[in-house]
């Protein structure tokens, strides 16, 4: 639904004299909960949110040596180099239009998917459904130019991954994520420990158990088109949307984002050559097990007696938005997209675990 209120890009303007991270490392949330709220039917509580959450974000850091069509591959996962990767984009979307951007940089910034705690990639998926439902305003594409910016900054593949073999569902498969030997420490040092996940979909004729970097497949052995793709990606977020509901007691912040991380990858389809979408499901499901082995506890919860409850999609997300933590509000976003009573429920715990913002 586009913004007829004006309010968001009026708060994209605001939010964009700052940089991407704060506090040396932690995402400036701003633009995606933003962006939820004014799609639900919030937009009169966003400058209020933002009053809230400004105070914590930093200028935009000083620009050094311009990124440029020969040099980007040098300053590519230099996040020292925001600003120059910002500029370089504001000035590619300004020259050429911005689906025609995406196309050219998607591939190349996906094999580092888990960068920045997934959060560029989840920048990237709610600027893409704001233009592409939208009007094509100035401050929205500079969005998507200061996401890809960021993308490009905290570019950073995950290490070689063996495939551990075949699960039949992208829930079996979750479950089946091996969880890291040391679940402390931040998420760096936690993707450090990963080896292998298991292999889904499963992949016909792979006899290798080699382990490869978990970026695209190459495109002679993709092993499904793209409808399917997209089929598989939506099983995907929905199977770790409802997996919060069980396992969020073991991080519900960060576990989040293994739902968020592939459902942005899913709302950037449209926008893709369709020859990108199988590499796209890859990607996206590396992301959501290397969240899933990171954080997720070793035991689950019992479903939540709320999981039978009709759901109220209205009354969910205001209770998300008075909430006013930006994870649950990105992630009842994300909950809503699914749309049936577990993943209202799962929204529902990240709302009774995470701290509110407002009393």
């Amino acid at each position: 639904m586009d913004d007829t209120t004006g309010t968001l890009d009026e708060a994209l303007e605001r939010i964009h004299v700052s940089g991407p991270e704060r506090d040396g490392w932690l995402s400036n949330h701003a633009p995606m909960a933003v962006e939820a709220l004014v799609r639900h039917g919030q937009a009169s509580a966003v400058h209020r949110w933002l009053d809230r959450y400004g105070p914590k974000l930093e200028e935009m850091p000083v620009a050094g040596a311009p990124v440029t069509g020969r040099n980007w591959h040098e300053a590519l996962g230099d996040p020292r180099r925001v600003a120059d990767w910002t500029a370089y984009f504001e000035r590619e979307t300004a020259r050429a239009p911005w689906r025609d951007v995406l196309a050219a940089w998607w591939p190349r910034l996906l094999p580092g998917i888990a960068a920045g705690a997934t959060h560029p990639v989840i920048r990237v998926g709610h600027s893409v459904r704001t233009l592409l439902t939208g009007e094509e305003t100035a401050p929205r594409v500079r969005e998507l130019a200061h996401a890809l910016g960021y993308w490009a900054a905290r570019h950073q593949p995950l290490p070689a991954l063996t495939p551990l073999g075949p699960a039949p569902s992208a829930a079996a498969a979750l479950d089946l994520v091996p969880l890291v030997p040391e679940q402390s420490g931040g998420i760096r040092e936690r993707f450090a420990q990963l080896t292998g996940f298991p292999e889904w979909p499963a992949q016909p004729g792979r006899e290798s158990a080699a382990p490869r970097p978990a970026g695209p497949e190459p495109a002679h052995r993709e092993p499904v088109g793209p409808e399917a793709a997209r089929s598989a990606l939506r099983e995907l977020v929905r199977a770790s949307t409802h997996r919060y509901a069980t396992h969020a007691h073991g991080e519900p912040i960060m576990l989040v984002h293994a739902a968020t991380a592939p459902n942005a990858v899913l709302r950037t389809l449209p926008a893709l050559p369709r020859e990108l979408w199988a590499p796209s499901l890859r990607a996206a499901w590396a992301a959501s097990a290397a969240v899933t082995a990171a954080y997720a506890p070793r035991e689950a919860a019992p479903v939540p007696a709320s999981a039978g409850a009709a759901p109220d999609a209205g009354e969910l997300f205001a209770r998300a938005a008075a909430h006013g933590d930006d994870h649950t509000i990105k992630f009842t976003d994300t909950a809503l997209d699914v749309g049936d009573a577990l993943a209202f429920s799962a929204a529902r715990r990240a709302i009774e675990l995470n701290r509110p913002v407002f009393d």
